[in-house]
């Protein structure tokens, strides 16, 4: 009887335990394509983004189109680990597709406005520039206020974060009708770069030629490199608003938007309007005086 006993013991223990395992694999199952989902949704999330910031901007609109329509077909449900994968990889296939036409096409703009005169930075110009004087796009000749050693506008960061310095290519739009000594396009968050064309426009309609620009985006390394050669003159690696993507530098020539310039009065009035301003710190008599920096503030 005690034999009957510790069989029927035993095989409740291994009912038991195979019943445990089962939830434990169910419940790891369920993780698992929950995690996914969430990969998903964030890959929806930033593939919207690319699309909104890309109409207009590719030389092609089927690739636009095919990440729409991936996009779509990634909002149905699926219910398996697999299908979700799938579908992840779907999207950010298409969307990669997008930000390299879009790329693309930025730098054919930019190079058909080197050819056709249209740029404005022919020669270096403000902290960007080693040279001790600088050409703005209206003819006038000056004496820069910078001092230190050049630096240039920066790409975007390949692999980036989102974080402050580290934004990649799908969070950038380049502007249409200047690039920086090197050729790098300057970059700006999707919305200021619209901004700034829209900007633009009523610009050269008052002065007759393009805003000059000296930096706009600034990766995490070119903060880092700032920030030794001048110190505490430049902000602290990782705070930069030109890490954000959202604050442009006009080149440092005073006659050309310095303080009581009629090219700076007008930015500072109009600006606004586009949602471009200067943040008061920067204003004349503000805690580090800036004549030559802006920001987007939507």
């Amino acid at each position: 009887m005690r034999v009957q006993d510790q069989a029927s013991a035993d095989a409740e223990d291994d009912a038991w335990r195979v019943q445990h395992e089962a939830t434990a694999s169910r419940s790891r199952a369920a993780q698992t394509l929950t995690e996914a989902q969430q990969v998903l949704t964030d890959a929806i999330a930033q593939a919207t983004s690319t699309l909104g910031g890309s109409e207009g901007q590719v030389a092609d609109d089927a690739v636009r189109q095919a990440l729409a329509a991936a996009v779509a077909a990634a909002q149905v449900p699926a219910t398996s680990v697999v299908a979700v994968r799938a579908q992840v990889a779907a999207v950010q296939t298409a969307e990669s597709a997008v930000v390299d036409a879009r790329t693309a096409w930025q730098a054919a703009q930019a190079a058909q406005a080197m050819q056709s005169g249209q740029s404005v930075a022919a020669a270096p110009s403000g902290s960007a520039a080693s040279a001790a004087s600088g050409t703005g796009a209206s003819g006038g000749s000056c004496t820069t206020t910078y001092t230190g050693p050049p630096f240039y506008t920066s790409a975007p960061t390949d692999g980036g974060d989102g974080s402050n310095g580290r934004l990649p290519a799908s969070m950038l739009a380049a502007i249409s009708w200047d690039v920086d000594p090197h050729g790098t396009p300057y970059y700006l968050r999707t919305a200021a770069a619209a901004a700034l064309e829209r900007l633009d426009v009523a610009f050269v309609a008052a002065f007759g030629h393009h805003l000059d620009l000296d930096l706009t985006y600034r990766d995490y390394d070119t903060q880092v490199a700032m920030r030794e050669a001048l110190g505490t003159v430049a902000a602290v690696p990782g705070t930069s608003s030109h890490g954000t993507g959202l604050a442009l530098d006009v080149p440092e020539l005073p006659c050309e938007y310095g303080w009581d310039t009629a090219q700076r009065s007008w930015l500072v009035t109009n600006g606004p309007s586009y949602g471009w301003v200067s943040p008061s710190w920067a204003r004349r008599g503000g805690s580090n005086p800036e004549y030559w920096h802006f920001e987007y503030v939507g």
